[in-house]
């Protein structure tokens, strides 16, 4: 197990410790390998762990008492699964599911919670994740209430095109249905606006969207970087280690 949780160590969140505080709180740790499709908790569920995200990621949804079901956030490489929920023994609001082959460390939420409270370091370390997580949310906020079905889906393709690194293709990362949903939007709408994108220049071939003119689209629909980013991690969270940072696949726009 040792050398297993070392496979981890390059995480921001046991970089910034001390080696004898890492130790510490790697006593209380699990490094965990789960397959697609995995539930880690459902929401109303007091946690149990802390979950940081090493390789993969985790879906995190919403659910109705009536059963609809909605996509909320993407968790990526090196982030923290709902640390606001962690940190103070709240009930989690949303359900949490791993929808690839995915690793988590897994830390004990008592001992996760005593190690914030003594480490600055660590609490500083909390703080750069619920503020990455704040913004992700009010971007998402303002695209669902400045802009129309059309005009989100056309904003979601240019950016996701930018940040695959592909100007004049933008691959779907997942099932339509959830882009959709992470939308606020129906399949159905998001067929539609798919349909009416075809005007200004995209051609649809499975989860593949071809873009004919990138700065067109975005001119269009009014592509914004304050709701479809980049958003830069701060400068001081950089930690100086001697070992390479480590890089999450880019899978969607983060709205």
């Amino acid at each position: 197990m040792r050398k297993s949780i070392d496979e981890a160590d390059n995480l921001p969140l046991l970089r910034v410790l001390q080696p004898s505080d890492r130790t510490e709180l790697l006593k209380y740790a699990v490094l965990h390998a789960v397959g697609p499709g995995t539930v880690l908790f459902e929401q109303g569920e007091t946690p149990s762990f802390q979950h940081v995200v090493v390789n993969g990621s985790v879906h995190l949804l919403g659910r109705s008492t009536a059963g609809r079901e909605v996509l909320i956030d993407v968790v990526e490489p090196p982030d923290l699964v709902i640390p606001a929920a962690v940190t103070t023994g709240a009930p989690y609001l949303m359900r949490a599911r791993v929808p690839e082959a995915s690793q988590l460390l897994l830390i004990q939420a008592e001992a996760f919670r005593a190690a914030v409270a003594r480490k600055p370091a660590l609490a500083q370390e909390i703080i750069f994740s619920l503020a990455g997580q704040f913004r992700r949310l009010v971007r998402q906020i303002k695209n669902l209430k400045l802009r129309t079905a059309t005009e989100r889906v056309g904003c979601y393709l240019v950016a996701l095109s930018r940040r695959q690194g592909t100007p004049h293709r933008a691959l779907l990362p997942y099932e339509k249905n959830l882009i959709a949903s992470e939308l606020g939007i129906t399949r159905e709408s998001f067929s539609r606006a798919l349909s009416a994108l075809k005007a200004d220049g995209i051609t649809v071939a499975g989860d593949t969207i071809s873009i004919r003119d990138g700065a067109r689209l975005a001119s269009a629909y009014g592509v914004d970087p304050l709701i479809d980013g980049p958003d830069g991690s701060p400068p001081s969270r950089k930690v100086s280690t001697g070992k390479p940072s480590m890089k999450s696949k880019v899978r969607r726009s983060r709205g």
